[in-house]
């Protein structure tokens, strides 16, 4: 399925040389590579910065960050979301807390082990530089977030509270809360509106990003569309940023808000900008489970509640009790038997398949069996109802208002969904994607965490971006020049809006007989089936052989009602699902290809004898970085070797 550009001879992959990707990582010791790379970039002007125009797509934790950052530096900013304010940004859904290597715990944390832990979680398929970074800029965020009076959870004494999240044994997460991403964005948000109000940002929303524009090579411009009068507009830049989250959606059913869609690196990957890893996604083992087939999404519960909530199922298959009336000596608490080091914080790729291991051997609980208890009863007798009701209250009024059940006085049910996608646009040490000029910002780069993200760790990665990543190495770009001068009568401006006003006509002119979203859930079922929590050979084959059938059909039997001109969801879905089709497919080559088990990435045919995953350090120690070569094409597999100077590649083990 692939064409590719390394030898055929399997050698280690620290040995590719042919790759044509760069990683711009700074020479220097790990720990010192970050703060010299700071002082060798370039630096623009003050005076000069005003000059410039950045175009900012997604308004979420790592957008508004950077949005408000960089005017405050004196930037020219266009920010771009299709919400109709930056406050709806799917950050705002983030529950448990942010990580931070601040170590007020006196535990033993250091920003070496938030390094670590973030390293050996992603199963070693993170790059270190990176990695490292993130973990020291943590130490600021927190600083950056108090001083904005983002209210965090605060011992009696008045100091900031951590917890505990999976995959570490100290406690670092900083939280408000369950609703920690709320008030980040909050933060950001505030500080967005600060520069909206002096001019540095001009604000669209209700807008949608259709197309990137290039110009001599550069990233200089995007074509959008107002999504309330059907507008097409053209919008011009010295530099484009895509800050637009995750493509967990493309499953139909995963805990992301409803509009998340890939459309923006989906389209920059399609002008030249290269993939990485997009076949590793997150499942979530904390979720509400499916109660039917007509839900259109899934309910995070927060990772946090595992701090004091005790995963288990029933020792017997097919035992339907009530779980007050199921023993002591009759549960199975999966979580603490298998993993007694982590125990109910093991990570959560990890915990995933736990969940779904049981439920498959016949022990889960609830409708279809497809469920696990995560029970209270022993915390509200150690700490007393009070002090559970503070730390998670919301919470719990969450999945009541959801399931219809009190989970102080019965056990919760959760079962693994789709969460968090750890692939997405390749980028740099300086997060520039392949095109000159095209930055990508959390969720939708790949960077930071490998095969399997740790909790609380994306919104660490998305404010590190925005706030105190991407000021400095845009600058950078900036100050080196080059950039012709050019506008929105540019040539390559026509050309993409012609594209995309076609590709839009021609959804409305198939005027078929099935709905949009009767498309998106079958592909989705697919992708869950063959390409979710565990995957196989054959059944990755069965998918690049249905996926493209249905998108045959799809542009064949659509209907898309309603007019060009005017506000039209369906049609914003359909452009969207589109998208998602020739997504999933890069998605299963890409897992097709990598023959070993890492992290979220779960091939049945590399495992251990105790049912772990499998890595092939010989042969897949590198991010995939995949160039689209035209719809219908094989894309090209480029390979960027990780080289481990700092840590030791290691079997992952959590017992």
């Amino acid at each position: 399925m692939t064409t590719d550009t390394k030898p055929t001879i399997l050698r280690p992959a620290t040995e590719f040389t042919s790759s044509p990707l760069n990683a711009q990582i700074p020479a220097g010791p790990l720990e010192q590579k970050w703060e010299r790379h700071k002082f060798e970039m370039k630096l623009v002007n003050p005076a000069n910065k005003r000059k410039y125009t950045i175009i900012m797509v997604g308004s979420g934790l790592a957008g508004g960050a950077g949005a408000a950052t960089l005017a405050e530096l004196g930037y020219n900013v266009k920010c771009f979301c299709y919400q109709d304010s930056p406050r709806r940004a799917h950050s705002i859904a983030a529950q448990g807390g942010i990580n931070a290597a601040k170590n007020y715990r006196n535990d033993g944390d250091s920003v070496y082990r938030l390094f670590y832990d973030t390293i050996k979680g992603g199963d070693f398929r993170a790059r270190e530089a990176n990695v490292h970074r993130l973990a020291e800029v943590s130490l600021n965020i927190i600083d950056q977030c108090v001083a904005q009076g983002v209210p965090f959870g605060r011992e009696y004494s008045g100091y900031l509270d951590n917890r505990s999240f999976g995959g570490a044994q100290v406690s670092r997460t900083f939280y408000a809360r369950g609703q920690t991403g709320q008030q980040l964005l909050l933060g950001a948000y505030q500080a967005l509106e600060r520069q909206i109000q002096l001019g540095g940002v001009q604000m669209f929303t209700r807008t949608e990003m259709i197309d990137l524009v290039i110009i001599d090579g550069r990233a200089r411009g995007i074509v959008t569309r107002d999504m309330v009068s059907g507008k097409i507009e053209r919008h011009i830049g010295d530099a484009v940023v895509l800050a637009t989250g995750g493509y967990g959606n493309v499953f139909y059913l995963s805990t992301n808000a409803k509009g998340c869609n890939a459309t923006a690196i989906w389209r920059a990957h399609r002008r030249g900008a290269f993939f990485g890893n997009p076949c590793y996604t997150q499942i979530h083992p904390t979720c509400i489970p499916v109660s039917g087939e007509h839900q259109s999404k899934l309910t995070l519960m927060s990772e946090s509640l595992r701090n004091d909530g005790r995963v288990w199922v029933p020792k017997q298959q097919g035992d339907t009790r009530p779980p007050h009336q199921i023993p002591e000596g009759e549960r199975d608490y999966v979580l603490e038997r298998k993993y007694p080091s982590f125990g109910n914080l093991a990570p959560r790729d990890i915990s995933s398949r736990a969940a779904k291991e049981v439920c498959d051997e016949g022990r889960g609980v609830g409708p279809g069996g497809l469920g696990v208890y995560l029970d209270f009863a022993d915390a509200i007798k150690r700490l007393g109802l009070h002090v559970v009701k503070e730390r998670y209250g919301n919470l719990f009024e969450m999945y009541e208002r959801i399931t219809g059940e009190d989970g102080y006085k019965t056990p919760m049910r959760i079962y693994p969904a789709v969460h968090y996608t750890m692939g997405g646009l390749w980028v740099d040490y300086n997060l520039m994607s392949t095109i000159p000029g095209l930055f990508v910002a959390g969720e939708a780069n790949f960077s930071d965490h490998g095969a399997n993200r740790l909790g609380a760790s994306a919104l660490m990665q998305g404010l590190a971006d925005g706030y105190f990543i991407l000021p400095y190495t845009i600058g950078d770009y900036l100050a080196r020049g080059g950039i012709v001068k050019a506008d929105t009568t540019h040539t390559a401006f026509g050309e993409v809006e012609g594209e995309a006003a076609q590709n839009m006509r021609r959804l409305l002119e198939i005027n078929g007989k099935r709905t949009v979203d009767s498309f998106h859930r079958e592909l989705g079922k697919i992708m869950w089936d063959e390409c979710g929590m565990a995957r196989n050979d054959a059944g990755l084959r069965r998918a690049l052989e249905r996926i493209p059938e249905l998108r045959a059909e799809f542009w064949e039997n659509v209907k898309v009602p309603g007019d060009f001109n005017e506000l039209n969801q369906e049609l914003e879905k359909a452009g969207r699902v589109a998208d998602f089709f020739e997504l999933a497919e890069l998605m299963c080559v890409d897992a097709l290809h990598r023959t070993e088990s890492c992290g979220g990435h779960f091939r049945e045919e590399s495992q251990t004898e105790e049912g772990e995953a499998l890595r092939d350090d010989d042969n897949f120690a590198y991010v995939a970085a995949w160039e689209f070569q035209g719809l219908g094409n094989k894309p090209v597999l480029h390979r960027e070797a990780l080289n481990y100077e700092s840590v030791r590649l290691a079997t992952r083990s959590y017992k």
